[in-house]
């Protein structure tokens, strides 16, 4: 088996994932993943929409596409090789200029966030500048009141459509932070100019 990773968006596909991808015999992926892959998936090749890999069994033949990099909340977790993607990370940290090395990372997907939360509040303490994978339900205004009024300074970007042509970025702060548009989305909190989007 191997799990290659598409991108967060269109056109993040590395060489090497499209000439996996062009070889396979059997994609299995999101509707999202497949979509993004689609133009080098062979037309002979089997494709399975996969929504819930957790008790699947994946044949050893199989090309599984998971979005962004398998290795940031994705699908690596199934072992196999790894191709890595452009990550929403990545992408984000580029268009933000914020150096990779001085990011933690949080994700943020589930019924409850607050644990997240927490986390966020230390590691903003550490001098971390926090890249939270955020699922549709995350609250932006929650994440505010977990940060505190003493970090109302603390700017926040909110990442949307990474990738896409109707990608957006809003920088705002702790005190007046931005609020999402759309569904999928990421989110930079810490010490870093507003001014480089």
């Amino acid at each position: 088996m191997k799990v290659v990773g598409v991108g967060c968006g269109p056109g993040m596909l590395t060489e090497e994932a499209v000439r996996v991808i062009t070889g396979a015999t059997l994609v299995m992926g999101s509707g999202r993943a497949i979509e993004l892959a689609s133009r080098f998936i062979p037309e002979e090749c089997e494709v399975r929409v996969i929504a819930d890999f957790s008790s699947l069994p994946v044949p050893d033949h199989a090309v599984v596409l998971s979005t962004g990099d398998p290795m940031l909340a994705g699908l690596g977790y199934l072992g196999g090789e790894i191709i890595p993607g452009i990550s929403s990370l990545q992408l984000a940290a580029a268009r933000l200029h914020i150096p990779l090395e001085q990011v933690t990372v949080v994700r943020a997907h589930g019924k409850d966030h607050r644990p997240a939360l927490t986390g966020i509040a230390e590691s903003l303490d550490q001098g971390n500048i926090v890249y939270i994978i955020a699922d549709p339900k995350f609250s932006i205004s929650g994440l505010c009141d977990a940060i505190g009024e003493r970090r109302a300074w603390i700017s926040v970007a909110l990442c949307e459509d990474l990738g896409y042509p109707k990608e957006r970025i809003t920088v705002g702060t702790v005190s007046d932070p931005p609020v999402p548009q759309s569904r999928l989305f990421s989110v930079f909190v810490g010490k870093f100019p507003a001014n480089r989007v």
